[in-house]
């Protein structure tokens, strides 16, 4: 009998232990089960490829396990977005995210909107540039436009792709100016090859892909699309500056799939709070023409929320909102399966 009971109380303990341990696991283990993946959703060397390498460099360090960069272009983000979107949500899936998870659902490539996921943190800022090559006649944002009032349909505009944030910016911005460019959606990896040469006239696009150009004097920029000069760009008028009231800054952060822990979430914010705040960080983000500009989780699923919006409005406001609503699609939170 008492062989029995002990033989019951020693597999009841093991039982008990055997599930604390995996309780407990589920809050250690992370990251140390194996690489945490970032999909990036342009190309390599793209400014959201060469910013997400920086911070994954950086977060690897904190968090002692590899975050590794894979790109998966496509449709104004959409495929990245989709596959992240339908991976465990457990942290080893995450997204390098941006406006484009607005501007994407809003053009129609994206069956779900940016509640399909759990905000992680904002990491840096943009400025969308209008730049053109240096040889280009336009000195200005004012010449440029000057020049496509009396010439209508004749100077052409890349862009990284329908549905892509600077693809909105290029049509907001010739709107409000009351212009009429040729629109040249690119996929990302072409738009700056295009410039060069010569395939358009100008282009719209991030700084992190264009500071190189700028700084060899291979290209010029007209314009930022910011509410006041950046500060890593401290040469580069505001479009608002030059009489056109347009400012579309880009944000770039961390989500993961929805429904992953808080917990998670909170190891993963932390470890982006320390890169971003890091002087090697923000020295390479000047390098960039970037703007280190951390926000935690909670502000910033808020930033998403209302961006999501605004952007909303401004895309039906230029036809290029099919949705024809701020509000989402019945279902549009639900991940694709």
């Amino acid at each position: 009998m008492r062989a029995a009971v002990s033989q019951a109380a020693v597999a009841a303990a093991a039982t008990i232990v055997a599930c604390a341990a995996a309780v407990a696991g589920d809050d250690v283990v992370f990251p140390r089960r194996g690489n945490i993946e970032l999909t990036v959703l342009f190309p390599a060397g793209s400014s959201a490829d060469v910013t997400a390498r920086m911070l994954a460099e950086g977060m690897s360090k904190r968090l002692h396990a590899g975050v590794i960069v894979v790109n998966r272009p496509g449709a104004g983000g959409a495929i990245g977005y989709r596959y992240v979107a339908g991976q465990k949500p457990d942290g080893y899936s995450l997204v390098w995210n941006s406006n484009s998870i607005s501007t994407t659902y809003y053009a129609g490539q994206l069956p779900f909107d940016y509640r399909a996921f759990d905000a992680v943190a904002r990491v840096l800022v943009e400025s969308p540039l209008l730049a053109v090559r240096a040889d280009a006649p336009w000195k200005s944002l004012r010449e440029f436009l000057d020049d496509a009032r009396r010439r209508p349909d004749a100077i052409s505009v890349g862009n990284s792709g329908a549905g892509s944030h600077t693809h909105i910016c290029s049509v907001a911005l010739f709107r409000a100016a009351g212009v009429r460019v040729i629109d040249v959606p690119f996929a990302s990896s072409q738009v700056v090859p295009s410039l060069l040469g010569g395939q358009v006239d100008a282009l719209m696009q991030l700084p992190g892909a264009l500071s190189g150009y700028l700084k060899s004097g291979q290209m010029r920029a007209l314009a930022a699309l910011a509410p006041r000069r950046d500060a890593m760009l401290p040469d580069i008028p505001t479009a608002f500056e030059q009489g056109v009231d347009v400012s579309l800054e880009a944000w770039r952060g961390i989500a993961a799939p929805k429904g992953t822990p808080p917990a998670v979430i909170e190891t993963l914010e932390e470890a982006i709070r320390k890169t971003v705040s890091d002087p090697e960080f923000a020295a390479a983000g000047e390098r960039l023409g970037v703007l280190p500009a951390f926000l935690p989780a909670v502000d910033f699923a808020a930033l998403m929320a209302r961006e999501d919006a605004q952007l909303g409005r401004l895309m039906q406001l230029i036809g290029l909102n099919i949705r024809h609503s701020g509000a989402a699609a019945p279902g549009a939170s639900a991940p694709p399966p």
